[in-house]
C-alpha cells in the first residue's frame, strides 16, 4: 500500500478515538450537512469544531454547495464503528453450584456433565456467530479499502503536486503552510470518458498568501492557475529577469516532470526569439505564438495543419509581471481528427444568421423569441472542436451575433457554432454583457 494509504488509514484510527468526531461520523452518514448546522447539533465551540473537521482529513469531503459529507475512507470509518459498537458481548457461564448434602456423588457428576456440554455448546454457537460476523465485517472492510484504493489510482497523489510546486515552479515549500481546499475527481464524457481531478492549495507563509489550482486529466498535469492572493511567491532559487529566460528554464523542467518530448521541439523554436513583441512563427506543425499587454505576457505554442490552428492541442504560459501565473498543456491529449473545410467563413456567417432566427432562450419560465439580430459587427473563428470520436479535434466555425439591444438574462449577443466540413449547426449559446 502506498504511504497515502497508510496515512488515510491512521487518520482513521486516530479519529476514532475521539468521540466529538465519532458523532461527527454518525451525523454525516444519516446526510450531508453545512458547518452550522454540525454545531448547532455538536454543542461545541466553532473553533473546536473546525479543529475536529480538519482532524477528520480524508474522512470527511466538503461539497461545492459548503455541505460536508463521508468520503469512501469516512463509511468505511462509520462501518467500523458500527461494527464494534454492535458486537455482541460473550457473557460468561455460570455453573450452578450444587448441593451435594441432598444428592449423590453420581447424580452430581452427571448433572455437571450435562451443564458443561450446554455452557460448550452455547459458547460454540456464540463464537462460531462472532466469527461469522468478523468475517463479513473483514470482507466489506476490505471492498471498502478496494474501492478507495481505485479513487486513489483515479487520483493524483499530495507529492505530484508537491514535486510540481518544487521542481518546475521552485517555489520554497519549505516556508509554506499548505491546505487543500478542494479535490474533486469526476468523468468528461464529452471528452471521451477520461478522468479530470481538480485540485485547490492555499499555500501561507508570515508575508505571503497564494491560491493555487490544478486540473489533472488522465493524471497528467492540463492547467496551473496560481493567484497571488498576498506578497509575491517565495522561490527556492532566483528566478531570471527575462521573460523569454525564464520561460525556457519552466519548459526545461517541466519536460524532467511530465516526461515528454514535444516540449524539446517547442523550446528549439523559443530559442530563436529575442524579445516578447508580438509574433507568429511556424516550424512545422506547430505555431509559437507571442503576446503583450503591459507586464502581461503570453506564449503559446499550437498545433497546426493545412492552415488550420488546433488551439486545444497546445501548450501556454501566461506571465504577470515576471511571475508565471498560468500553465496549461493539452498537447498530450488531443489530436487532429480532420482537416476538412468546406465552409468558408463567410457561408458560417451566413449559416448562423440564418438559424439563429428561430433560436430563443429561456429566462424565469419565460421564452426570448423577439429579439433582432445586427448585421455588424459579427466574428467567425475557425476553432477545432471534438465531434464523434474521442479527443479527435474537427474543424468548427464560432460566429458571435450582435443583437441591437440588451434581452432577458443580460444577453446581447449569440454564439453559433457550425461544422466546417458539413456545415451542419452545433450548438447555440447565450452571450452575456459583461
Amino acid at each position: 500500500m502506498s504511504d497515502s494509504g497508510e496515512e488515510t488509514y491512521s487518520t482513521m484510527f486516530t479519529s476514532l478515538r475521539h468521540p466529538a468526531r465519532r458523532k461527527i461520523l454518525r451525523m454525516l452518514a444519516e446526510k450531508p450537512k453545512n458547518f452550522s448546522r454540525i454545531l448547532e447539533e455538536l454543542g461545541i465551540s466553532s473553533s473546536h469544531l473546525t479543529y475536529h473537521l480538519e482532524n477528520l482529513g480524508e474522512l470527511v469531503t466538503k461539497m461545492d454547495d459548503g455541505k460536508y459529507r463521508l468520503s469512501a475512507f469516512g463509511k468505511a470509518a462509520v462501518l467500523t464503528m458500527k461494527g464494534v459498537e454492535e458486537t455482541p458481548d460473550i457473557k460468561p457461564k455460570h455453573i450452578f453450584s450444587l448441593s451435594l448434602k441432598w444428592r449423590s456423588f453420581f447424580v452430581v457428576l452427571m448433572i455437571g456433565i450435562v451443564v458443561l456440554a450446554g455452557v460448550s455448546y452455547t459458547q460454540y454457537l456464540s463464537l462460531n456467530r462472532l466469527s461469522s460476523e468478523h468475517e463479513q465485517l473483514t470482507d466489506e472492510f476490505e471492498q471498502l479499502s478496494t474501492d478507495h484504493e481505485r479513487l486513489l489510482s483515479w487520483g493524483v497523489s499530495t507529492d505530484s503536486v508537491v514535486n510540481f510546486l518544487e521542481d518546475v515552479i521552485q517555489l520554497d515549500m519549505t516556508k509554506y503552510t499548505a491546505k487543500l481546499e478542494r479535490n474533486t475527481v469526476g468523468y468528461r464524457s464529452d471528452l471521451g470518458g477520461i478522468t479530470e481531478e481538480f485540485l485547490t492549495y492555499r499555500l501561507t507563509s508570515d508575508e505571503t498568501e497564494l491560491s493555487i489550482d490544478f486540473r489533472f486529466r488522465n493524471q497528467s498535469l492540463s492547467r496551473y492557475l496560481l493567484d497571488v492572493i498576498e506578497g509575491s511567491p517565495i522561490y527556492a532559487q532566483p528566478q531570471p529577469t527575462n521573460v523569454l529566460d525564464l520561460t525556457d528554464e519552466i519548459l526545461q523542467r517541466y519536460q524532467q516532470y511530465a516526461g515528454v518530448s514535444y516540449l524539446e521541439t517547442m523550446r528549439n523554436m523559443l530559442s530563436t526569439v529575442n524579445e516578447t513583441e508580438a509574433l507568429e512563427k511556424t516550424v512545422g506543425d506547430i505555431k509559437l505564438i507571442i503576446s503583450s499587454e503591459g507586464k502581461d505576457v503570453e506564449i503559446q505554442w499550437i498545433k497546426t495543419a493545412s492552415g488550420i490552428d488546433y488551439q486545444a492541442k497546445g501548450v501556454s504560459l501566461s506571465f504577470d509581471n515576471g511571475v508565471l501565473e498560468m500553465l496549461t498543456d493539452g498537447w498530450f491529449l488531443f489530436n487532429v481528427g480532420s482537416t476538412e473545410v468546406n465552409v468558408s467563413e463567410e457561408e458560417a456567417i451566413e449559416i448562423a444568421m440564418s438559424h439563429a432566427q428561430d433560436y430563443s432562450w429561456t429566462v424565469d419560465g419565460v421564452e426570448v423569441t423577439d429579439f433582432v439580430i445586427l448585421e455588424e459587427p459579427v466574428s467567425a473563428h475557425l476553432w477545432p472542436h471534438i465531434r464523434e470520436e474521442p479527443l479527435e479535434l474537427i474543424p468548427y466555425w464560432y460566429v458571435v451575433l450582435q443583437l441591437d439591444n440588451v434581452y432577458p438574462g443580460n444577453v446581447n449577443s449569440i454564439g453559433v457554432g457550425i461544422w466546417a466540413d458539413t456545415g451542419e449547426v452545433s450548438a447555440y449559446k447565450t452571450i452575456s454583457v459583461r
